[in-house]
């Protein structure tokens, strides 16, 4: 029988991408990355200035240098795996009974918000759910999408019930998924495995504020650790990709940490990503091209070797089925039409 009532639209949202490598796109995303009230550090017309006459010229060629590495014949690796996970999980959420659509929004890349926004409209949505694909939430992501969500609403004088996701970093269903991607990478096999925490840092003027993102990240951290069953001396928390100097930023960093244990103990350290829904440059390039080239540098002038101590890096969750089955038990109280 046909389900007659409207249906619920979900928006899940992330980041996104440049539309190429070329600098020019690259230029043209972070351009609208780095104008976000919610991340430039000052007033607009100061950092306008500053960015499109003194950053925005180098980082459009460096950070295109960058995304070629990681780019594929298909395009973008974030907006394969994105365009995946869409159709897996409305796959999942319809199986339920839920009678849904699910679009993809990205706050400075393509499909952008706003298009999501009308896709859902035309769709005829009769309210909408959005989910950030950010597990932890902070003010300069979430919340920024958010915004972005309501300005999209308000352009097309839509409106509409809107319900705002704001984190699941401690949902049971996502936590045995990264667990899991942590087991399928080896840890564990080996005695002297080590597992480290990897997240985005974000200014601490924001946690002054309130911002609650370093309370989440150890949350989703013990959750992880307490299903792999491993003590604490073995697992740590660190923070990477500070934006700029000027500011401080939430520690301990990354790098440190790899130092640290490149000269203080042996063992393979197993890095994984849980803020990050699906790979990006970060994940992508900076692991493999920055952080396991210094920490390999590390070890060598520790004086070891690289076998036994190898940097294993555990993918996000991505466009798999695990990923949607758990992002549906997230979504589960908001699509089953008794909200």
């Amino acid at each position: 029988m046909t389900n007659m009532t409207p249906p619920t639209g979900v928006l899940i949202a992330n980041t996104g991408s440049p539309a190429s490598p070329a600098p020019r796109d690259v230029r043209a995303y972070l351009g609208r990355f780095l104008m976000d009230p919610r991340i430039r550090p000052m007033n607009k017309t100061c950092w306008w200035l500053i960015l499109h006459l003194c950053i925005l010229p180098k980082r459009g060629r460096v950070s295109g240098a960058k995304y070629g590495k990681i780019w594929t014949a298909q395009g973008s690796p974030f907006d394969v795996e994105h365009a995946k996970l869409r159709e897996l999980l409305e796959d999942e959420l319809r199986a339920t009974g839920a009678n849904v659509h699910v679009a993809v929004g990205q706050s400075y890349g393509f499909p952008t918000i706003p298009d999501a926004v009308d896709k859902l409209r035309r769709a005829g949505c009769a309210r909408l759910v959005v989910l950030p694909l950010y597990p932890q939430s902070a003010y300069s992501t979430t919340y920024s999408v958010s915004d972005s969500v309501n300005a999209a609403l308000a352009a097309a004088n839509w409106d509409v019930p809107c319900t705002l996701v704001k984190h699941y970093g401690k949902d049971p269903v996502y936590l045995d998924a990264v667990a899991q991607a942590v087991r399928d990478a080896g840890f564990g096999q080996r005695e002297g495995d080590r597992l480290l925490f990897n997240y985005h840092s974000i200014p601490l003027v924001d946690i002054e504020a309130g911002d609650t993102y370093e309370v989440q990240t150890g949350a989703t951290a013990l959750g992880v650790a307490g299903r792999l069953g491993i003590e604490r001396k073995q697992w740590t928390v660190g923070y990477n990709c500070q934006f700029d100097k000027g500011r401080e930023w939430l520690q301990p960093f990354t790098r440190n940490i790899l130092e640290r244990w490149a000269h203080a103990s042996s063992g393979r350290v197993f890095m994984v990503c849980p803020n990050f829904a699906v790979d990006c440059l970060e994940t992508l390039y900076d692991i493999d091209y920055e952080l396991r080239p210094h920490y390999c540098q590390q070890l060598a002038d520790a004086g070891k070797v690289l076998a036994g101590n190898e940097l294993v890096y555990v993918p996000c969750l991505n466009g798999t089925r695990a990923h949607a089955q758990a992002l549906a038990h997230v979504l589960a109280s908001y699509t089953d039409g008794k909200e």
